[in-house]
């Protein structure tokens, strides 16, 4: 038998306006008018011969049929969603969708990207730089690689790199008036911040790190704050101050010798964040998944 199905228009309205219990807010979701979106709500209302909403002044409330039918056809368009999802990512099986955020990106993935091409040829990354914690449904993400804790519900988090946070500076600042030898030294020099890390107990910044380093009299709040890693660590290479950075975005830098990291290994500090790799456990069946996750794991090995 053919499915009697009611207006689909009307549907999206409905389900979008009891999201927001505005049509103002569901218009621009829609891209269209509020008088439309109450348009087709009304017209929906009259198909089924029920009230849905209680217009209110300045604000719509479900009626008792509109909070019974939500549910259901939230999960519809869950599905719908779902379906779109499935289809579009069989159109090209060869594209993996990595989200990561961005100064990780660029100063550990981007560099071995030519590896993994190399080994994998068939298959075409696509990179989503964000801090925002990836919806892998929603976003289409394949696999992500997150600094964190790696307590993330749902999902497979596997550990890649123990944090550990040090001080970097460019050589220059080991010529200058009063060169930077000791950790009391840090008194003569800007301290360049990560603004969310300042923020953050759990995670490294220049507070905590002078404290276990036992050293009284400096101002941890002072110095430039920047939004991302990657700016900080130029702003070091600049030589316009010292960095707290986790040793897996400043490898390359110590190696080519454009940072060095001026003070022994048993002042730098030990982090609860980590960097993790992370998946929806049904991910790891696709082959493109199982081969970023190898090789990911083969580049973490090799640099050890």
């Amino acid at each position: 038998m053919a499915r009697r199905l009611p207006p689909l228009n009307g549907l999206r309205a409905f389900e979008a306006s009891a999201r927001y219990l505005s049509f103002t807010k569901a218009a621009e979701e829609l891209n269209v008018t509020p008088a439309a979106v109450s348009q087709q709500v009304k017209s929906l209302e009259e198909y089924f011969g029920v009230q849905l909403f209680k217009r209110l002044t300045r604000a719509l409330m479900l009626t008792d049929s509109g909070q019974l039918v939500l549910p259901i056809l939230r999960e519809g368009f869950d599905k719908l969603a779902e379906a779109d999802r499935i289809l579009r990512s069989r159109q090209d099986n060869r594209i993996l969708t990595v989200s990561l955020a961005p100064s990780f990106g660029a100063k550990w993935l981007v560099p071995r990207l030519d590896r993994f091409r190399r080994a994998y040829p068939d298959y075409d990354i696509r990179i989503d730089a964000t801090d925002t914690r990836a919806d892998f449904r929603r976003d289409n993400v394949d696999i992500a690689l997150r600094y964190g804790r790696g307590n993330y519900p749902g999902v497979v988090s596997e550990c890649l790199i123990a944090d550990t946070a040090v001080p970097v500076c460019s050589p220059k600042l080991l010529e200058q008036e009063h060169p930077l030898r000791e950790p009391a030294d840090l008194r003569y020099h800007t301290l360049l911040h990560i603004q969310w890390k300042m923020e953050n107990d759990a995670a490294p910044n220049w507070r905590m790190w002078l404290k276990a380093a036992g050293l009284t009299g400096i101002d941890f709040d002072r110095g430039p704050q920047f939004s991302m890693e990657s700016m900080a660590i130029q702003a070091a290479i600049e030589g316009q101050g010292v960095a707290l950075i986790s040793t897996a975005l400043v490898e390359a830098d110590i190696a080519a010798r454009r940072l060095i990291r001026p003070f022994p290994d048993d002042v730098n500090q030990q982090t609860n964040f980590s960097y993790y790799l992370v998946y929806p456990e049904a991910h790891l069946q696709r082959p493109k998944v199982a081969a970023f996750r190898d090789w990911v794991m083969r580049e973490i090995e090799n640099q050890k």
